[in-house]
């Protein structure tokens, strides 16, 4: 039996111990209209098979080293005593871009599910417990980002209600493993 619980700071290295594996068969390729002035266009494409690892990326247990993680809220996921699903909002921290200095906004800024417990609703609850909270602390929207080649996660997002509304090719140039993804923001109005 699965269960749910909002934690603090001091189950962060448990928290570290699910996995972020995304299985990556397809990405979104963006598709520029008269280069852009004629619009866009995402469509879906087949790509050769990979694994992306997230966890090269996100260490929660490294949040304190950067942020003031005050307003910052954690949910996990257990089988038992094994930790197996975990997600984090962000809210009301200066240095946090995601925020674009808005009180009424929270981010969620990681959420995730060990591989072998996806498609159990796991994702679903966790991403219902941290909406739900951010709805009780009075945030008007939740933005959430993801890359083009975490299809998965795109549509869940959009099967959530939430809105595709940045997309920004070169986000994340400065990073040569990564310098090809897209960055996706999306906004869900709560």
């Amino acid at each position: 039996m699965i269960t749910y619980k909002e934690v603090d700071k001091s189950y962060l290295e448990v928290y570290d111990s699910v996995d972020m594996l995304v299985h990556v068969r397809s990405i979104y390729v963006l598709e520029k209209i008269n280069r852009g002035l004629g619009g866009f266009v995402l469509k879906e494409e087949p790509v050769e098979e990979y694994w992306k690892d997230f966890r090269k990326y996100e260490k929660a247990s490294d949040y304190e080293k950067e942020f003031d993680i005050t307003n910052w809220e954690f949910f996990m996921a257990f089988d038992e005593d094994r930790p197996v699903g975990a997600a984090t909002v962000v809210s009301r921290t200066g240095n946090v871009n995601m925020l674009e200095g808005r009180e009424d906004l929270s981010v969620l800024w990681d959420i995730r599910v060990s591989n072998d417990y996806k498609h159990k609703g796991i994702g679903q609850k966790l991403f219902d417990m941290a909406k739900n909270w951010s709805v009780r602390q009075g945030f008007k929207q939740l933005k959430i980002e993801c890359q083009n080649n975490n299809v998965p996660a795109c549509k869940f997002y959009h099967k959530q209600g939430a809105v595709l509304s940045k997309i920004d090719e070169y986000a994340y140039y400065k990073d040569v493993d990564i310098r090809n993804e897209v960055q996706f923001i999306w906004y869900l109005e709560l």
